[in-house]
């Protein structure tokens, strides 16, 4: 089993230290993941400690640790972005959208806006921006693929046809997409992507990887085996990981699902 969506920092509010980074990966460990990736939001980059990473996870001679980075795809910043991803040494880059113009939809608070845009307007800007994260070419990874459905809202359209861009796009480029658990412990109560979603993502063989999302050393690996489990019922036969942004499958029938 695979965890590529850890945050270590969260939003800032722990340090990256010895003691947290070692809770992080004794969870890791005692939950059986063979792969465990920090992957920190864009805007904290800078707290990485690569030799302390390296130091704790020599600890834990039976897991793999990599290392990624979590960005926040906004329109008109890929440069930006490119700078930030050449400066460290990164096994894999996750590609998420927050923002539509400006308004961060997946904040606390905002389920009335939610509630009160035109559903298949809401999707299709923010399906629009993914597409464009996926074709910019700087991430391995399509992070929490409908978040947007975050406060239970869902389209008026079949979800298939308001996603088909995406999905064509993520399957030109070999672009990963996640199955992110953490959907279940928010408003709208179940992964990311739905399941009619990973499954037409499978039938395209688009690259899966599984990710916590998690914001603790609790919640490091929860759920991932049932999310796995979900993926191999679907019909996938493998999972990937990364090493230095090259990726590397895992077939499916050897974690414990």
């Amino acid at each position: 089993m695979l965890d590529l969506h850890v945050h270590l920092t969260g939003h800032r509010d722990r340090p990256a230290d010895r003691e947290n980074v070692r809770a992080f990966l004794r969870t890791a460990a005692a939950k059986g993941l063979r792969e465990v990736g920090f992957a920190d939001h864009d805007l904290y980059y800078e707290d990485l400690n690569l030799p302390l990473l390296s130091e704790v996870a020599a600890e834990f001679p039976g897991l793999k640790v990599r290392v990624g980075l979590e960005v926040d795809y906004r329109p008109g910043e890929e440069e930006k972005v490119r700078g930030i991803l050449a400066s460290f040494p990164f096994d894999y880059a996750i590609g998420s959208v927050h923002e539509i113009r400006g308004w961060a939809f997946d904040a606390p608070g905002q389920e009335q806006r939610h509630r009160e845009a035109e559903p298949d307007r809401l999707y299709r800007d923010y399906f629009g921006l993914v597409v464009q994260a996926a074709r910019s070419g700087l991430f391995t990874t399509l992070g929490h693929l409908d978040l947007i459905k975050i406060y239970g809202v869902r389209p008026k359209s079949d979800i298939l046809e308001l996603a088909e861009e995406t999905l064509a796009a993520a399957a030109e480029t070999g672009c990963a997409i996640e199955i992110n658990t953490n959907g279940r412990n928010k408003p709208v109560g179940e992964f990311y992507p739905e399941e009619r979603l990973l499954k037409e993502i499978i039938r395209r063989h688009v690259p899966i990887t599984l990710g916590s999302d998690a914001h603790e050393a609790a919640a490091v690996g929860r759920d991932l085996a049932e999310a796995a489990g979900m993926a191999r019922r679907l019909g996938a036969e493998a999972l990937v990981g990364f090493e230095q942004r090259r990726l590397i499958p895992y077939p499916i029938v050897a974690y414990s699902v």
